[in-house]
């Protein structure tokens, strides 16, 4: 009986979040309109922040009550869900353009942040590993408090560029339907609201599934944790890439693997250090290869079909990984 309730509720929350997605991308595109903002920007901003919510709910919780494995593992696993399925499926739905402030700011920037984490958490791991003895599931490492704390200034830094940006490259407006400023601020509400409510229940449902099968708590945070808490990523993106709005999409995507290193692990590692096993720095190591990867696709100025073929392939392939290790 338990077990079919989960599953209803998982089902409602894909409702929840295709309704919510539909409803957040009409109204920041329109708010992007009124206020002459480019619907970039609001993607690496609005759009990002509201799809990341799920993310940041699960790794905090999962901080505050210790589950440390989920906490990383979610953050890691999300971004290379977002990489790869996210903009591979909107590549496969239609070739996907990317903005010239993506590709030699954000994109480059997103890459940088996770080489500087993985280099300051890989001190640790040097200092206290027998790499002749490891097994993956052992502590290697510690996310600190410091670190935390320097990953949240960092944030911080980073939305001021934004926001300056965003006053900068004040447009015409863009090219979509406007509805009145009240009207898109309540569609953007409901859709975020939609959103953590469908991604809360698919997170909590599949983890349900999940533990009844037997998977480890890596495993779940980097697969089904991680898949459930970026499905308004994937949702959102691949709903705006239909509409048109290639620039939501995008920096929805780049903006929100950026908030998850910064912000989300940032707050859940101030809030209690966090004990990093190798397993996790192994996917640190995969993510960093797959952002080379898929950035090497966005030189061109635009991910193609085959290119978006190539990089949900990789995905499977890095899931497949994390299943037989």
């Amino acid at each position: 009986m338990e077990m079919v309730l989960q599953i209803v509720l998982l089902i409602a929350g894909f409702f929840a979040l295709v309704k919510g997605a539909d409803l957040f991308v009409d109204g920041s595109s329109s708010l992007a309109a009124i206020f002459k903002v480019p619907s970039i920007i609001i993607g690496l901003t609005i759009v990002a922040m509201g799809t990341s919510a799920p993310e940041l709910a699960v790794s905090t919780s999962a901080a505050i009550n210790g589950s440390n494995e989920i906490a990383v593992s979610n953050v890691v696993g999300s971004n290379l869900f977002n990489l790869l399925m996210v903009l591979g499926v909107c590549a496969l739905i239609k070739p996907l353009p990317l903005d010239d402030i993506i590709r030699k700011r954000d994109f480059p920037f997103s890459i940088i942040v996770t080489v500087l984490l993985f280099a300051a958490l890989g001190v640790g791991v040097l200092k206290s590993t027998d790499f002749a003895t490891v097994k993956m599931a052992d502590n290697v490492t510690t996310l600190a408090r410091w670190m935390g704390i320097g990953l949240l200034v960092i944030f911080a830094v980073y939305m001021i560029v934004l926001i300056r940006s965003a006053i900068k490259n004040k447009t015409e407006g863009e090219s979509v339907k406007q509805m009145s400023p009240l009207k898109s601020v309540l569609y953007v509400l409901i859709g975020i609201a939609l959103i953590v409510a469908g991604g809360h229940f698919v997170v909590e449902s599949a983890k349900y599934i999940a533990a009844a099968f037997g998977m480890s708590e890596t495993l779940i945070g980097l697969t089904i944790v991680a898949v459930g808490t970026s499905l308004p990523e994937l949702v959102t993106s691949v709903v705006a890439s239909r509409k048109g709005e290639n620039g939501l999409a995008v920096g929805n995507v780049v903006g929100s693997n950026i908030f998850n290193l910064l912000l989300i692990l940032g707050v859940s590692s101030t809030i209690h250090p966090i004990s990093v096993n190798f397993a996790s720095m192994v996917d640190f190591v995969i993510l960093i290869a797959t952002s080379i990867l898929v950035y090497i696709f966005a030189l061109t100025k635009k991910i193609n079909r085959v290119e978006g073929i190539v990089m949900v392939l990789v995905y499977v392939a890095t899931v497949v990984f994390a299943v037989l290790r």
